[in-house]
């Protein structure tokens, strides 16, 4: 592990702080990216909502560089979303994320919700994005309201990123994998969709050490009722996994592609409903690391969409040799 990095929360904070760049300048009153996607045969309007900057200071992080350092005035993500809506192809469901916890009265004023949870009552399926720390007390009545006001299934998207306790404390995410159950046991009791955020080789793990635990996240997340499990390959380009050194290595595709594997597997056996496992794979160019690449990359997506173990591609002499 770096000697740099910190060992208490509140020194990881500043760390992690110095190690930013700028943020970019945004319209409180416009969305800073909206597009249309498909998981399966469900066609969904993603739309990345503009607000404050996210309360916790998470190590992998970089989403805090399309954020604001204020609240966003009451109607502003309402506005938000009628653009964006304008601008998509009609879809059957819906994400808003905002880059943080949607219940976070900072990031999405309260007093604004009816009026959100009216504009996209008409979708199947609300998908939205939360801390734990965000989904109990107060906050878990405010994601209940919400809930109320939809006519379609409400599903909150948790970022667990690691069942490995030493490594998830120094992702500085300020919440423990019994946090994560107990808001997984919360969405269950309310009949809200659950859907998780697992990181592929965090900082401070080997290669096997990062796919060993992102089998046992799936096996967490899979335990807890996740209708969603998308595994994410760690990504630098924040700063401060730069700062990190040697303590981060980003992971291969030929983890990626077993990881994925596993959790088919395990999403058909261990429960009546499985559980869709994807594969994130924004950005995969980046993951390129031999001739073969390419080829594990389409495997991936061809496992996106047809939830089903692809055959495996033809590998190259420099993965023959490994």
């Amino acid at each position: 592990m770096s000697t740099l990095y910190p060992e208490t929360p509140s020194q990881r904070d500043r760390w992690i702080l110095q190690q930013r760049g700028p943020k970019a300048s945004l319209d409180a009153f416009r969305p800073y990216a909206f597009l249309w996607e498909e998981e399966i045969s469900d066609s969904i309007a993603t739309i990345f909502l503009t607000n404050r900057e996210c309360p916790f200071r998470c190590l992998m992080c970089d989403l805090w560089q399309n954020t604001l350092d204020s609240r966003v005035p009451s109607g502003a993500i309402a506005e938000q979303i009628r653009f964006a809506l304008t601008q998509l192809p009609p879809a059957k469901q819906i994400k808003l994320y905002n880059a943080g916890s949607f219940f976070d009265p900072q990031a999405i004023p309260p007093e604004d919700l009816p009026q959100i949870a009216a504009l996209v009552a008409g979708f199947d399926r609300v998908i939205v994005e939360c801390h734990p720390a965000f989904l109990r007390g107060e906050f878990g009545q405010r994601a209940l309201r919400f809930q109320e006001g939809l006519r379609g299934q409400l599903e909150v998207a948790i970022g667990l990123e690691t069942a490995h306790p030493p490594t998830l404390e120094k992702l500085n995410k300020r919440m423990t994998v019994e946090d994560f159950r107990e808001a997984a046991a919360f969405l269950k009791q309310h009949n809200i969709d659950l859907r998780v955020f697992l990181l592929l080789r965090p900082p401070f793990l080997t290669e096997a050490e990062g796919l060993k635990w992102a089998c046992r996240s799936l096996d967490v997340a899979l335990g807890c009722g996740a209708r969603v499990c998308s595994v994410i390959p760690t990504r630098g380009g924040n700063g401060a996994m730069e700062a990190l050194g040697e303590a981060f290595h980003p992971p291969s595709l030929r983890s990626l592609e077993t990881a994925v594997e596993y959790g088919l597997t395990g999403a058909r056996t261990s429960r009546p409903q499985p559980c869709l496992i994807f594969a994130d794979l924004w950005d995969v160019e980046k993951f390129y690391d031999c001739m073969c690449s390419p080829q594990r990359a389409a495997r991936l997506a061809e496992m996106n969409r047809t939830q089903f173990i692809a055959e495996q591609a033809s590998t190259c002499w420099h993965c023959h040799q490994k």
